[in-house]
């Protein structure tokens, strides 16, 4: 018996205004909303809307059997709220079947997990609240922005408590190993790992109506003898992909949403199961673990972070951005809250990438300038004018290393209070049993030293007389102070 996931992710990035160096400072307003609009409501129509239909079709005539997972970012969402109502409605009656899935990621699709830990964490909480507060979903496993992952990013995310991630089938880290198997992270033993098993996926997402394609045209039957014909121990085959490519980058008129219709019925002659990606963790065990010491991604050839942070402009603009992210959040302007989100997005940066061939040419397809230059610079106008407006609500008199210096010792001071205050907590539970009986009653006359407050009603009183010892030196004092010594004679004589 073999598994499918099927993963379908949808981000869409802000389009930012064509800015020159004379708009900043007199427009805070950095994005262009008509091709915002345009550019969504055309996907929606063409694409998210019949895909989501076709969906609970197919979960209906299958007896919910057929099931799905979705990853969908904050900004996205907020997108589709504003300009496609409709779609979160549909999306909304697809969760309702439990046969869909959704999956935690970065709320603003961004790279905060390889440049700000804090950041990246904040993100992945407030999407979470997202998806829950529309859908009704606690999400447990977790995909991060295009698939980047690391050990490091482990770490974090097993920190954050998800059972599993799912990320890309690079070769330079799985070698001879296939894809189609449950893994886990050497640097987080409890957190598995599932992998996009990339030839599958992309003979959907980017192959099917390629006529020049060997295997062109590709029916339902066939992909499902592709599964079939897998090694029998090779159980689980991740297929993920943009949810745009049902209508989108692979038409209506190519046939792709009849193949995927098709898909459940030949599974079933096969014993082959659509699972979600929940029940992958719970019914399969890791085989092996998986040690990813450099950042890995789903995008171009080499499967690398390159697609952002490839060349020095990518590095720069994005260094940039990150290096007042302490101030944002210490920002209490809600425009300036929801600008730094947007302005994370992946896709800008993606945008001034310089590479050529076959990868090139993918993004170029993508990107909205007419080259990464363009778009590197429109980027970092629009840039430096929000940066000035966080100069504005918290003013850099410090560089940031004294900045990050000062707010770890306000964080440490802040635990140390939070100690102090459980400690005296403790006292005082102490003292209550003390005064409720707790104690034998001939331990009373020991402890009351410690709790008399009269030594501090008398300034005149020294130290050595509020000491047990220090009952020898009576005689050398005035005679008025000679009354300690003789309740001291008198608590001997009781005992």
């Amino acid at each position: 018996m073999k598994a499918i996931c099927f993963y379908f992710q949808i981000h869409q990035p802000f389009r930012l205004k064509h800015y020159r160096f004379f708009d900043i400072g007199n427009d805070h307003y950095y994005y262009d909303d008509f091709a915002d609009d345009d550019i969504i409501t055309r996907i929606a129509q063409r694409s998210y809307l019949p895909a989501n239909q076709m969906l609970l079709d197919m979960i209906k005539e299958n007896g919910k059997k057929f099931k799905v997972a979705f990853s969908i970012s904050g900004t996205a969402l907020e997108q589709l709220e504003q300009y496609v109502p409709e779609f979160i409605d549909s999306m909304k009656e697809l969760a309702a079947t439990g046969c869909v899935e959704f999956l935690s990621e970065t709320y603003a699709h961004s790279l905060s997990s390889l440049y700000d830990p804090e950041e990246f964490v904040a993100q992945v909480k407030a999407h979470d609240q997202k998806i829950h507060q529309l859908f009704g979903q606690k999400p447990k496993v977790f995909r991060n922005t295009e698939l980047i992952y690391d050990d490091d990013v482990a770490a974090m995310v097993q920190a954050m408590g998800f059972k599993a991630a799912i990320t890309a089938d690079a070769k330079h880290v799985l070698g001879w190993r296939s894809p189609n198997f449950l893994y886990n992270s050497a640097s987080a033993p409890k957190l598995k790992l599932m992998l996009k098993n990339s030839k599958l996926s992309d003979d959907i997402s980017f192959r099917f109506s390629n006529p020049e394609w060997a295997s062109y045209p590709l029916t339902a039957d066939k992909y499902i003898h592709w599964i079939n014909e897998l090694p029998q121990e090779e159980q689980l085959v991740n297929l993920f992909m943009n949810y745009d490519a049902f209508g989108e980058l692979q038409p209506r008129e190519s046939g792709i949403f009849e193949f995927m219709k098709a898909l459940p019925r030949f599974a079933a002659e096969c014993d082959i199961q659509f699972w979600t990606p929940s029940e992958v963790v719970s019914k399969f065990k890791p085989v092996a673990e998986l040690a990813v010491p450099y950042p890995m991604s789903w995008t171009d050839e080499a499967r690398d972070t390159s697609a952002w942070l490839g060349n020095t402009l990518q590095q720069e603009a994005v260094r940039k951005l990150y290096s007042i992210g302490e101030r944002v959040r210490l920002c209490t302007d809600r425009r300036i809250k929801q600008d730094w989100n947007y302005l994370q997005a992946s896709d800008h940066f993606f945008y001034m990438s310089t590479k050529h061939n076959d990868d090139g040419s993918v993004h170029s397809h993508y990107s909205p300038y007419d080259s990464p230059y363009t778009a590197f610079t429109n980027y970092m106008n629009v840039l430096s004018d929000f940066m000035t407006r966080v100069e504005e609500q918290y003013p850099a008199s410090i560089d940031n290393e004294e900045l990050n210096s000062l707010l770890l010792t306000i964080r440490n001071q802040e635990q140390e209070i939070e100690k102090l205050h459980r400690e005296v907590e403790m006292m005082r539970n102490n003292i209550v049993k003390d005064t409720t009986g707790d104690f034998p009653v001939d331990e009373e006359p020991v402890k009351e030293p410690e709790s008399e407050p009269v030594k501090e009603e008398k300034p005149a009183a020294k130290k050595p007389a509020a000491k047990k010892p220090a009952a020898k030196k009576p005689a050398a004092k005035k005679p008025a102070e000679k009354k300690p010594a003789a309740k001291k004679a008198a608590a001997k004589k009781a005992k």
